[in-house]
This record gives structure tokens, C-alpha cells and sequence, in this order.
């Protein structure tokens, strides 16, 4: 049965689960009484969707409140055992893997290690190698926490690179940063085992993952638009319009901020990532005569560059002379930085701009302020007064969260419903009827 814009009842009922589901989670314990106009649904059906979501587990009672001048108002709120998620963080120097309750609780977690270097720039993401990390890594996270498969709503898996939905591979992702040509990556998963078919696998871009987490949880709760940076080995951002729906994975790193400047992973010259991604940043203060530590991954490089650009007391309290070439490349840094985010204003004019990723996070509020400064002095001043430039507030591991998060918000789209990729629901009676007489 149709009703009005082509909605069936069965449509109806979704989004009422849906609305409910999602008032519960980001904003319960609530009442009945307080989700009528939460939701903008009837006390009726209030009262049968939160029958239903009872009966199947998905909601539970979380005490009571008091009401005025009647009985106690029993509460509700989502199950955190009503199932499970996966989030991977495909990222620089490792495959971070963990698993979560639905009140975002870690229940397990497992990290490998990716190659330091290898021969070709894009040796540290051999597919084979990553692939066995996500492979072993969901599967051990699962036997840990003691999780069977069906419990699963779905995984999530944030990638460096452009993701591609296509009908015969699933997700392709193309990352030419890192020498990912057209790599089908959910059908590797799913040959590999660890991954049934009932289990959804939700892949897409590792800064669009960040932007879904600081959005729900983080520093970009409650606001009506914002842009979301991952500052990492590489560059990326992610563009959000509504805090409860996926936002846009912008290539941002790949800006030219200098025309005919120096080359970047992607093979093109001048992008922003080739001078302000932590790989490139290393490079520049080996070249401007800096000694970047042999040997050890990127965090702990650039763990040591600041510290040359910014030491603290030796041991006898006196304060050494910081190193002149690290500061000048973090204040070089700081003006593409800030050039790019005026790119960002000027286009987008977002209400905010955050920065995530472990290197965006370690550099931290003292190399914001100077990128604050260049972002000003490059945008347009109506924009720039109206933007706020702030670091994310979920930690390094943000991306994994919002992998993690990929599975749930198609499980609230679906009103709490099981994804069932296989099974076809049938044709209207009228459809097979009017075939048969040539009429469709």
C-alpha cells in the first residue's frame, strides 16, 4: 500500500524504528513521554515501535524518573548487547582492528605492524599483506571477545584512497598515494574467510570515517556543517552537512599549493600533502639539514622533530637552543597548512574546521594557532570570522570508531533490521499479473 511521496507503510514503519533507534542512542535514556517530541511521532506509535524494539532485544529498560504528579517514567535505552561491530583503520604504519558493543565499549582489539619502507612507495600497503592483517585481525578480535559471526552487524574499514561501489567486485579502492590501482578489497576480504556473506562490509574512506566520528562524538557534535582533516602520513578531509548522515571524502591533500613545487606519493607536484603530510615533513627537515632518527616509523620521527624545534629543560634545567632548520619547517608547514584550510573557507565556508589524525594531533594547539593565523590572512574575512579552527577531540584512534560506526548507521537507516543481502522480497501480486498479460 502507497501513501503520500510514494512511501509504502512498510517504509513508514523503518523510519518511525529509525527515528526512535537513533533518539535512544544519541540522546537516551529517554522516556516514552520524552520521544514523542524527540521524534515528532504519536504517543500510538511511540508505543508500538518501542513494543517491538522491546521484544526483540534492541531495546531495554534503564530505570526510572519522576514524573510530575504521576508515576515514575520508566526510561529506555538502545541494548549495548543487542550486537556487535567491527572497525578497521587501515593506516600508516599499522592495521588497527577492534571490536565494539553497541554503547562503542572496545571488547577487543589487535594491531599489525605495516613495513617501515620498502624498495617502491608503495611497498608499505603490499594488498596481500593488508588483506592478511584485516583478515587475522577480525577473526582474532572475535575469538577474544567470544563473538560469533551472526552477532555481527556489519564491519567497517577506513582506507587511504577514493572507494568505488561497483556491482561485480563490491569496494574498489583506488589509492594512487599509495600504489592502490583499482584494488578490490571487499572481495579479497571476503575469499579470504573471516568474513561470511550474512556480514555486511561497509568500506570507505579514512577521513569520511573521522568526519562520521568527530560528528556524532567529537568536537563536531551539534554543528550544522563542518570540515574534518585527518593530517597523518598523507593528507585528507571530509566535508559534513548533517551530523547523522555520512559526509563527502575530499581529496584535500592533493590541492596544489605550489605550482611546479615538489613531487608528492600521487605523482603530481605541489599538492599540499607533498609538504604538509608527516612522510613529506620528515623529508623536508632531512633536507634542510635536520637528522631525523633511522630506522623507526614515522610517530616517533616526528615525535623527535618537534621536540628538536621545541626542546624542553635538560637535566641541569637549562633549555637548549631548538633546532633552526625543524622550526623553519614547521612554520613552513604551518602556512600551506593554513593556506589549504583557506582553501576550505573560501569554497565550503564551514562552521568548522577539525583537525584529527595522529600527526595533526601530535603537532598540536602551538602549530594550529600559526596555521590559524595563515588561514586568515589567505581567506575572505566574511568566512574567516565565522569559522572555527579546532583540533578533534576523540584521540589518534578516531578512525577506527568511525569505521565502526559505517555498520551502525546503515543498521539505524533499516530501523534496527539485520541486513540480508541475499534474500529478494517478492513482487506485488500486480506485477506478475500485469506481465503476464504484456502490460509491464
Amino acid at each position: 500500500m502507497a501513501v503520500r511521496g510514494g512511501r509504502t507503510v512498510r517504509d513508514l514503519r523503518r523510519e518511525n524504528r529509525a527515528a526512535v533507534l537513533q533518539r535512544l542512542y544519541f540522546d537516551g535514556p529517554l522516556s516514552r513521554f520524552s520521544l514523542g517530541p524527540a521524534t515528532g511521532l504519536s504517543s500510538g506509535s511511540i508505543s508500538n515501535v518501542v513494543a517491538e524494539l522491546v521484544a526483540e532485544g534492541l531495546v531495554e529498560e534503564a530505570g526510572s524518573v519522576d514524573s510530575a504528579g504521576g508515576r515514575p517514567r520508566t526510561l529506555l535505552r538502545v541494548s549495548p548487547h543487542s550486537g556487535y561491530i567491527i572497525g578497521v583503520d587501515i593506516g600508516e604504519t599499522r592495521v588497527r582492528i577492534e571490536l565494539f558493543d553497541l554503547a562503542l565499549t572496545e571488547l577487543a582489539r589487535v594491531e599489525k605492524p605495516l613495513p617501515i619502507e620498502g624498495p617502491r612507495p608503495g611497498d608499505r600497503y603490499d594488498v596481500g599483506v593488508v588483506v592478511g592483517h584485516v583478515r587475522d585481525g577480525i577473526g582474532e578480535v572475535m575469538d577474544r571477545a567470544g563473538i560469533a559471526a551472526e552477532r555481527l552487524l556489519g564491519v567497517g574499514i577506513g582506507v587511504p584512497g577514493i572507494v568505488a561501489a561497483t556491482p561485480e567486485e563490491g569496494a574498489v579502492v583506488h589509492g594512487q598515494a599509495i600504489g592502490w590501482d583499482a584494488v578490490p578489497l571487499e572481495r579479497l576480504l571476503r575469499e579470504s574467510g573471516h568474513l561470511p556473506r550474512s556480514v555486511p562490509c561497509f568500506i570507505d574512506n579514512g577521513a569520511k570515517t573521522l568526519g562520521q566520528a568527530e560528528m556524532w562524538f567529537g568536537a563536531g557534535r551539534g554543528a550544522r556543517n563542518a570540515v574534518v582533516v585527518l593530517l597523518g602520513s598523507g593528507v585528507g578531509a571530509c566535508a559534513v552537512a548533517d551530523d547523522l548522515r555520512p559526509g563527502r571524502a575530499l581529496e584535500w591533500g592533493h590541492l596544489t599549493v605550489r605550482v611546479g613545487g615538489r613531487r608528492c606519493r600521487c605523482g603530481a607536484r605541489g599538492c599540499l600533502e607533498a609538504y604538509a603530510g608527516a612522510e613529506a615533513l620528515l623529508d623536508r627537515w632531512a633536507e634542510a639539514g635536520g637528522r631525523p632518527p633511522a630506522d623507526v616509523d614515522e610517530e616517533t620521527a616526528l615525535t623527535a622533530l618537534l621536540a628538536a624545534a621545541h626542546p624542553g629543560p635538560d637535566a641541569r634545567g637549562a633549555t637548549p637552543e631548538p633546532d633552526a632548520a625543524a622550526l623553519a619547517v614547521l612554520e613552513e608547514t604551518a602556512e600551506y597548512v593554513g593556506a589549504g584550510f583557506s582553501d576550505l573557507v573560501n569554497l565550503l565556508q564551514p562552521e568548522r574546521i577539525l583537525v584529527g589524525g595522529w600527526a595533526g594531533l601530535m603537532l598540536g594547539e602551538r602549530f594550529l594557532d600559526s596555521a590559524r593565523k595563515h588561514a586568515t590572512a589567505y581567506s575572505l574575512s566574511y568566512p574567516a570570522e565565522h569559522v572555527r579552527i579546532a583540533l578533534g577531540t576523540l584521540g589518534p584512534d578516531a578512525v577506527t570508531v568511525g569505521a565502526a560506526l559505517l555498520p551502525l548507521a546503515d543498521f539505524f537507516a533499516r530501523g534496527g533490521r539485520r541486513a540480508q543481502p541475499d534474500l529478494k522480497e517478492p513482487a506485488p501480486a500486480w506485477q506478475a499479473t500485469l506481465q503476464g498479460r504484456g502490460g509491464l
